[in-house]
């Protein structure tokens, strides 16, 4: 497996493993319909490369495996999305892809990684938080995650919330 910053060549295939990975949640009564969802598009894929926070990983043949999306938001690095295609789950894709953006929240001097999830998916909120994050009381959401937890919950998704890593250049 090689992990390397996304190409514009990458985009076109980055729909299609996060449709993949959605099919994990199609076991899950509540979230099966996230299966079937809408996943990001060509032009927001775009965007993430074009500001350096895409990541991919591939196979020896060059398939695509998984990525990982982020954006430096005030003094965070947000990550937006890890996916890693059904198949290729639980094979530590998801782990590189993690260590990758942490990597990046370091280089770019930010105070923290952020994301949401949701809070009872095993692979959600206790994958990450193997890895340090924390789960930010609600009491002390900032304007930004208060604001992204509104608009996932706008969309339909319930139970989620927000995680947060310290990193130190």
């Amino acid at each position: 497996m090689h992990l390397r910053p996304t190409l514009e060549r990458d985009i076109q295939w980055l729909p299609e493993v996060e449709r993949s990975a959605a099919q994990a949640f199609a076991s899950l009564p509540t979230l099966a319909w996230l299966a079937r969802a809408e996943v990001m598009d060509a032009e927001a894929h775009r965007a993430f490369v074009a500001a350096g926070g895409s990541w991919v990983v591939e196979d020896q043949e060059g398939r695509l495996l998984g990525f990982a999306c982020a954006r430096v938001e005030d003094q965070a690095l947000h990550l937006h999305e890890i996916s890693v295609r059904r198949e290729a789950q639980g094979q530590g894709i998801g782990q590189r892809l993690l260590q990758q953006v942490a990597h990046a929240a370091r280089q770019a001097g930010v105070r923290e990684l952020t994301l949401t999830t949701f809070a009872d998916v095993p692979w959600n909120a206790p994958f990450y938080a193997r890895f340090g994050f924390e789960v930010v009381d609600e009491r002390c959401l900032t304007a930004r995650l208060r604001g992204i937890l509104a608009g996932e919950l706008a969309h339909g998704l319930t139970g989620r919330c927000a995680m947060r890593l310290c990193v130190r250049a």
